[in-house]
């Protein structure tokens, strides 16, 4: 019965979900951007975190289970993702998310992640705090020391798991900015945007799946996290790419699951109305060109791989290249010769290497004479002027002897 019930949530999300496209591509058709309804809400850029659009960004609000984002960068900063753990004694109170685990289970910080993100498990939450600063209360304190850290001015910390308090809250700016932190670690992104994971730590091994309906139900969906309490009601920290551009919104204070997860969708669909994909660099095709030494043809350099990217109107494309004036073989085709990048208003969106794109010959004893003739020239020149100077010399110095010869013969006959 749990399970219909489930399925019918989730379609109804779906429905939810497409008309809530349907008017965020009217609001885009008449240049305005969606009026939500949520308490707070912000939408970035998570390559430049430039803000597209907001409301109340820096109101201090409670923020429920996306607390559990913290405690995930604290964990990844602090923990290896291999290293096996003993759960935790939770005692948890009657409707808090678990991720089932049992006192003393061994289990490892990599499963925890998982049980943390997608089953935004409380008893996960606090075993890893207990492992990274040995009790949930000096957990908090470092919480609240990175927050000040990274530059979170309208969040404060009293737990690691999200339930509400006076000092809990946080800011729609806030949570998206730590939402742009963590989808830039290489270890938290595909925990993030994972619809199902395997727990590999378990005996035996457990498949779980996400919570997370915005997720599920979206395709270009990558993540992040979700939140629910009575005072917080519905929040969620979600990130979407589409069109080559990555864009990271908050929405926090939505009245239910099923409207937070729509309007949700219809700020990222106005965000992607604003982008246009750009492809600056192709795989195997001209970026630049170089000059080869001895060699009147230039050589050129190729990208291994495409760069694509999102872009706007009021936005400046260039690509930037790092190559040597000229290049000397021998060369072989695809060997690294310079580095390319794409910025988007100066800011770097993407790097790549430049490769030869064909093989050039190392040059023959012709092609170094050629190349040092004037020196050659200049040599000869100094060993000719050497070689005069010597004899010069040497004459004179014969011419001296002569005439002292001759002196001494006159001298004798007087």
């Amino acid at each position: 019965m749990s399970r219909i019930l489930q399925l019918g949530a989730s379609a109804l999300a779906v429905a939810l979900v497409a008309v809530g496209g349907q008017v965020a591509s009217a609001a885009t058709a008449a240049g305005k951007a969606p009026s939500l309804n949520a308490r707070s809400w912000i939408l970035i850029d998570a390559g430049t975190g430039k803000v597209l659009d907001r409301k109340s960004p820096d109101g201090r609000l409670p923020m429920a289970s996306t607390t559990k984002m913290m405690t995930a960068y604290l964990a990844l900063k602090r923990l290896p993702l291999g290293k096996t753990l003993r759960a935790t004694d939770y005692r948890a109170a009657p409707g808090e998310s678990l991720m089932g685990l049992e006192s003393g289970q061994r289990v490892s910080v990599r499963d925890l992640l998982y049980g943390l993100i997608l089953l935004s498990g409380n008893d996960a939450a606090v075993t890893l705090a207990e492992a990274v600063s040995g009790t949930e209360r000096r957990f908090v304190r470092l919480m609240n020391r990175t927050a000040r850290r990274l530059g979170l001015k309208d969040t404060s910390y009293e737990n690691p798991v999200g339930l509400d308090g006076p000092n809990h809250f946080s800011s729609a700016r806030d949570l998206a900015s730590l939402g742009q932190v963590l989808m830039k670690m290489p270890k938290f992104r595909p925990i993030a945007s994972s619809r199902t994971a395997k727990l590999r730590s378990y005996r035996p091994p457990v498949e779980i799946e996400t919570l997370n309906l915005f997720v599920l139900n979206n395709s270009w969906a990558r993540g992040i996290k979700t939140g629910h309490t009575d005072k917080a009601r519905y929040v969620l920290v979600s990130d979407g790419r589409r069109k080559s551009a990555d864009l990271i919104a908050a929405v926090v204070g939505a009245p239910s699951e099923l409207l937070r997860d729509s309007e949700s969708v219809r700020l990222l669909n106005y965000g992607f109305s604003l982008y246009s994909e750009k492809v600056p660099i192709r795989a195997g095709k001209r970026v630049t060109e170089v000059g080869v030494k001895f060699e009147d043809a230039g050589l050129k350099l190729v990208s291994p791989r495409s760069v694509r990217t999102g872009i706007r109107q009021d936005e400046k494309l260039s690509v930037r290249t790092v190559v040597p004036d000229e290049v000397e073989g021998p060369l072989k085709r695809g060997e690294p010769v310079g580095v390319a990048t794409v910025t988007v208003d100066g800011q770097a969106v993407g790097k790549v290497r430049l490769l030869a794109g064909r093989p050039v010959a190392e040059p023959d004893l012709l092609d170094r004479v050629q190349e040092n003739f004037v020196y050659i020239l200049l040599a000869l020149g100094i060993i000719l002027f050497a070689i005069l100077g010597a004899v010069a010399v040497l004459r004179r110095w014969r011419r001296t002897n002569i005439r002292r010869r001759l002196r001494r013969v006159s001298r004798g006959r007087k």
